[in-house]
């Protein structure tokens, strides 16, 4: 490998020239100004959590995934038993198999983001691993194998029958594809986008970073649909239609003052999702979803810009329209514990290095 083609795999340079690897704050700073401009239009800086009013802070930050869970129709949910922090892994082991869950399985924490703190459990070591690293209340669920992931972006205004979707982001996830003589590791070094997972890998999936795969043989490295944990977001918004549009109106009705967020499904096909079968919730993320598609490697910055502004602009009217009819905002006291919170959960998160 000459210099030349050297550098172009080195972490540092792969994401400076692209973008979508940016830090969130060198994302988001440039249009901070009209975030503040809707604050002040709101009269709050907190004006969001009138969002979704039976999600904590409207599913902005630091809302927990059980309460969630109890709002969604329990059939569109994979299976999910959920546990405190410092649960006995024996005893956390044993409500599983009583349960009748049966692996791969999949941990999570109650709150996170990110992909952070995801781990497929492969047998009851995995669990029993991952129970004594485990930093946060979590939950484990069925790993539905489906092959497809779509990130829904959907919104309705108060008072309204139909909502709308303003963006879907297929995933792909994180695979190689065997020759039979080299190793995960070294296939991984192919693409840039793998290059970036390899040191967590190292860490956290050792033996897999040295299997060899067959000849053909395609080789799922990570199975879950985080753009930070090396998924391949693409823009499928071209594809949104009346029957899609119709079943997500019929999904988030049922979730009580659901107005505006993102869902993460899987699902066997296209053709029956628009059907409203085959698939499965993995997560209901509010006003904090970022319209994902953005993170299509065709588009530009710019066009994440406008992405997000106009996303902004459908939260504030959301929130606005919320309020006016007795839904709060967050008060200065509230907000202020709300990011304090959240970033006290994230230390906890990165401490269990998953």
């Amino acid at each position: 490998m000459n210099s030349m083609q050297g550098w172009k795999k080195k972490p540092f340079w792969i994401r400076l020239f692209h973008w979508e690897y940016w830090s969130f704050n060198t994302v988001y700073v440039p249009i901070y100004p009209v975030f503040i401009f809707l604050c002040l239009r709101a009269r709050s800086f907190f004006f969001y959590a009138a969002s979704n009013p039976k999600i904590k802070n409207g599913g902005f930050l630091g809302e927990s995934k059980k309460d969630i869970y109890a709002l969604v129709p329990a059939a569109w949910q994979p299976r999910t038993i959920f546990f405190s922090a410092g649960s006995h892994p024996d005893s956390v082991l044993d409500k599983l198999l009583v349960a009748g869950f049966r692996f791969p399985l999949i941990g999570k924490p109650d709150i996170g983001a990110k992909g952070r703190g995801v781990k497929k459990l492969e047998d009851a070591a995995d669990v029993l691993s991952y129970v004594s690293s485990a930093t946060l209340d979590f939950h484990v669920q069925e790993f539905i194998s489906f092959e497809n992931e779509a990130g829904i972006f959907y919104y309705r205004f108060p008072g309204q029958e139909k909502g709308k979707i303003s963006g879907i982001v297929h995933k792909e996830f994180l695979k190689v594809k065997g020759n039979g003589n080299q190793n995960i590791r070294d296939l991984l070094q192919a693409s840039p986008r793998a290059i970036l997972q390899l040191a967590r890998l190292e860490i956290t999936e050792p033996e897999m970073l040295n299997h060899v795969p067959a000849e053909g043989e395609v080789f799922t490295v990570v199975p879950y649909g985080n753009h930070a944990r090396g998924a391949m977001f693409l823009d499928d918004s071209g594809s949104i239609n009346e029957k899609l549009e119709h079943v997500m109106d019929d999904i988030c009705r049922q979730i009580p003052m659901f107005y505006f967020g993102r869902m993460d499904i899987r699902y066997q096909s296209r053709e029956l999702l628009e059907q409203g079968k085959s698939f499965f919730i993995l997560e209901v993320n509010g006003a904090g979803s970022e319209p994902t598609h953005i993170y299509d490697p065709r588009h530009s910055l710019f066009f994440a810009w406008k992405e997000i502004i106009r996303h902004w602009i459908i939260l504030f009217k959301i929130s606005r329209a919320n309020h006016k009819l007795g839904y709060p905002y967050l008060t200065v006291k509230e907000g202020v514990e709300m990011f304090r919170k959240d970033k006290l959960d994230s230390k906890k998160l990165e401490e269990m290095k998953i």
